[in-house]
C-alpha cells in the first residue's frame, strides 16, 4: 500500500467560497479523502476556523482563516501508476501559469477528462496533486491522440472570459499535421458541415453530412515530401474530429490516424522511427487575457520523435 501525506495548508477564505458548510467545502476540496476522516479532523479540532474549533455545519464567512492539518491518505497501485505516469509527462511541459491560466503541451495518448473506459485524464491528475486549488477546469478539449496546447482555467471568471472568446471566434489556433499525398495548393479552406455518429463499437465519428454543424477550417501548405504534405491548420470553428474529418474526405488523411485514416498508405511511409502516434499538433493558441486584456501568444513546440521522424522524409 502506498501512502500520502498532504502538508499542512491555511485557506484565506473569500467571496468564491462563502456560505458553504465546512464539511461540504472539504469534500469537495478533498475529493479523495474519505468522508469519515473528515468529519473526524472536524470533530477533534484539528480543523480550526480563526484558530477556534468548529462543528461541521459551521458556514464559511468571508475573511475566515481555515486551517488545515496534515492529511495522510492512501493512494491505490492502479491510481498511483497514473500518477506517476501524468508526472513525467505533464509537469515538464507546463508552457504558461498564472493566478488565472494554465497552459500545458499535452503528450499524445494521453485524454483531457475521465470517460468513455478512460479513469484518469489531465484535469483528475491536476486537481489530485493540487488539491488547495479552489478552482480548475478545463477551457477546451483536444482529442486523446492529439498533442499539443491545452488551456485550463484556475479562476470561474476566466473560465467564463474564454469561453466568451471562444463563442466570439477571437481565439486563434494553429495546429500542425502530416497528411497522406501531395496538398493541392488551391485548397486552402474546407467548409462542410459535420455530423456525429455512434458506430457499432460504441466509437463516435464526424461525417460529412447536410444535416452536421457548420464547421469550417483554413489551410496553408508548409512543406511538401515525395508522398506527403506537412500543413497548417486554422479551424474556424471547434467540432469534434473536425480536422481529422475534413483532410479525410478530402482524400488527404493524417498520417496514422486510426479512425479517419488509411492504414495502408501509413504502412507505405513507415521507417526506423516510427513515431506510434496521430500526426496532429496543437502548435500554437493567441488570445486576449481574461484579466490583464494583453494579447497573448503560446507556441507548443514538437515532440522530439515528431522532429526525428520528419527528418526521415523526402
Amino acid at each position: 500500500m502506498t501512502y500520502k501525506t498532504l502538508s499542512a495548508s491555511i485557506i484565506y477564505i473569500n467571496k468564491d467560497m462563502i456560505n458553504q458548510r465546512i464539511d461540504n467545502f472539504l469534500k469537495k476540496k478533498f475529493k479523495n479523502i474519505p468522508k469519515s476522516m473528515i468529519y473526524r479532523i472536524i470533530r477533534t479540532g484539528k480543523v480550526r476556523i480563526n484558530k477556534k474549533r468548529i462543528k461541521p455545519s459551521y458556514k464559511l464567512k468571508i475573511g475566515d482563516n481555515l486551517k488545515i492539518p496534515p492529511i495522510k491518505i492512501l493512494i491505490e497501485e492502479k491510481k498511483q501508476f497514473c500518477i506517476k505516469k501524468y508526472e513525467e509527462n505533464l509537469l515538464n511541459h507546463i508552457l504558461y501559469e498564472d493566478n488565472y491560466l494554465l497552459v500545458i503541451n499535452k503528450p499524445s495518448g494521453i485524454a483531457v477528462h475521465a470517460g468513455s473506459g478512460i479513469s484518469f485524464g489531465v484535469i483528475e491528475y491536476l486537481r489530485d496533486i493540487r488539491p488547495l486549488e479552489k478552482f480548475l477546469e478545463l477551457v477546451h478539449r483536444i482529442d486523446r491522440e492529439t498533442s499539443g496546447i491545452l488551456i485550463l482555467a484556475k479562476k470561474r471568471t476566466a473560465l467564463i472570459a474564454m469561453h466568451q472568446q471562444i463563442r466570439e471566434k477571437k481565439i486563434i489556433k494553429e495546429y500542425i499535421a502530416l497528411v497522406h499525398g501531395i496538398w493541392p495548393h488551391s485548397l486552402k479552406k474546407i467548409s462542410k458541415p459535420l455530423l456525429k455518429i455512434h458506430l457499432k463499437n460504441k466509437q463516435k465519428k464526424m461525417f460529412i453530412h447536410n444535416h452536421g454543424k457548420t464547421a469550417e477550417t483554413y489551410f496553408q501548405i508548409r512543406k511538401q515530401y515525395s508522398f506527403t504534405t506537412l500543413m497548417s491548420i486554422f479551424p474556424k470553428t471547434g467540432r469534434t474530429h473536425q480536422i481529422r474529418a475534413h483532410t479525410s474526405h478530402e482524400g488527404h488523411p493524417i498520417c496514422f490516424d486510426e479512425r479517419y485514416g488509411n492504414s495502408n498508405l501509413d504502412k507505405l511511409i513507415k521507417n526506423k522511427i516510427n513515431p506510434k502516434r496521430l500526426l496532429l499538433h496543437a502548435f500554437s493558441i493567441n488570445f486576449i487575457h481574461p484579466k490583464s486584456g494583453n494579447m497573448l501568444y503560446i507556441k507548443a513546440p514538437l515532440s522530439v520523435s515528431i522532429r526525428n521522424f520528419l527528418k526521415t522524409l523526402v
